[in-house]
């Protein structure tokens, strides 16, 4: 027991890194908590730091969800699927509220696509969801600009595809939960978009 609680600590506080921060401090000497958003994670450094920042530091987050849930559990608890889960949630819960900026994190998204592509590679029961709910997100992003809006919908629609294509019970609690927090992490997102003020992100401009 001892050892799988190793596990799950180093799981968080390798989600607990706050890769869009550190970027800010070393390359332009902010707090990029005052700036944009005021978000911690790769969509306000896109708009903060520049584009090339923002795609590195989306690839450092996904990277942390990946690795995590990949490498831990055949360090700590090899071949059991509830403890990948919880490895999961762990490094989720990390990068939303990160013990080093004070409990406030991103929004769980980048980490999420990593952590859950990790999943994809160990068992074969959420592949197709996952998929589809990427190819949701890609194409509600390049309709309405969005990264909120394809958020949202494709984080609420994974947990239906999950059920839909009768993945574990265990995997489909995980997508449920994981859509809601996802979901109350973009409130503020909701309201911009509801008013209208919600700003947008153009990949290929230039």
């Amino acid at each position: 027991m001892l050892t799988k609680i190793t596990g799950l600590i180093i799981s968080y506080l390798i989600g607990s890194i706050p890769t869009a921060y550190i970027f800010g401090k070393l390359l332009r000497n902010i707090d990029i908590r005052k700036y944009g958003s005021g978000n911690v994670g790769a969509t306000n450094a896109f708009r903060v730091l520049g584009k090339p920042v923002g795609i590195i530091v989306l690839f450092i987050d996904c990277l942390k969800g990946f690795l995590a849930v990949l490498l831990l559990p055949q360090i700590f608890s090899p071949d059991q699927l509830t403890y990948r889960i919880f490895i999961f949630a762990l490094v989720f819960c990390g990068h939303v509220w990160t013990i080093f900026l004070k409990f406030k994190g991103g929004k769980g998204m980048a980490v999420s696509l990593g952590g859950l592509t990790a999943l994809a590679v160990s068992t074969n029961d959420i592949r197709l969801s996952l998929g589809i709910a990427l190819l949701v997100w890609l194409i509600i992003f390049l309709i309405f600009k969005f990264v909120s809006l394809a958020s949202i919908i494709s984080a609420s629609i994974f947990p239906i595809l999950l059920w839909y294509f009768k993945a574990p019970r265990e995997l489909c609690f995980t997508g449920l939960i994981l859509a809601v927090l996802i979901v109350l992490k973009h409130k503020s997102n909701i309201h911009r978009l509801l008013r209208k003020e919600e700003l947008s992100i153009k990949i290929f401009k230039r």
